[in-house]
């Protein structure tokens, strides 16, 4: 199965060629640029690099969230005009997740800069998730249960220091912190449709994670 990934979660976000699992090209995007002048150009400029044709493509994929307002939005909607044109699946994958696979190791904490002080998290024990994401400031996300563990993400670029000096030297930090996503994406996404998961392009939606009384993190637009 050959699928074709977008990442736009992040400000440089990333995009990938996996081919039955194995990556025939990931890239990351220029992050100076924002993602509306970007694509659908760096999908194409990959394409031509691999010598791989739309018509080619068995599975569109896309990093759903959490993440960027603004930069979800695009993705999803550039990966969704490909897969309807070519009238094939896509499959929205967790960031999260994707970090987590990424990373490789038996206990993970994955976080995403939701700006303002905050980030999205997701914790993870032997590749499975022990609970729901969720939006809040470092030091609230780093009481118990947490102690030795991997941390991987921009958010744990930006709080490195805050996490240091809560956890000490049971802190682990994947390197490098934000690695490409795109071509994790596009193997979750084939799991994810082995096991029957959503796959319809207009079912796609941005994972918006809510603090508790039901507000939006305020990610960056």
């Amino acid at each position: 199965m050959l699928v074709l990934a977008l990442d736009t979660t992040t400000r440089a976000g990333s995009a990938a060629l996996v081919r039955n699992g194995e990556v025939l090209r990931e890239e990351r995007s220029a992050p100076d640029r924002p993602h509306a002048t970007r694509l659908p150009a760096d999908l194409m400029v990959l394409l031509a690099r691999t010598d791989v044709r739309l018509e080619d493509i068995d599975l569109f994929a896309v990093g759903a969230g959490p993440g960027s307002f603004t930069g979800l939005r695009i993705g999803i909607a550039a990966m969704q005009g490909l897969a309807f044109a070519r009238r094939k699946p896509l499959v929205g994958v967790s960031t999260l997740d994707a970090l987590a696979t990424v990373a490789l190791a038996d206990t993970v904490v994955a976080w995403i800069d939701a700006w303002r002080g905050e980030v999205y998290a997701g914790h993870y024990v032997r590749g499975v998730s022990s609970g729901p994401p969720v939006v809040g400031h470092p030091h609230e996300l780093l009481e118990p249960p947490i102690s030795a563990a991997t941390f991987i993400g921009d958010g744990a670029l930006t709080h490195r220091d805050v996490i240091v000096g809560t956890l000490g030297g049971a802190a682990k930090f994947h390197d490098p912190l934000m690695p490409p996503l795109a071509a994790a994406i596009a193997r979750l996404a084939v799991e994810q449709l082995a096991s029957g998961g959503q796959s319809d392009p207009g079912a796609i939606a941005p994972i918006y994670v809510r603090r508790p009384g039901g507000l939006d993190g305020d990610g960056p637009k």
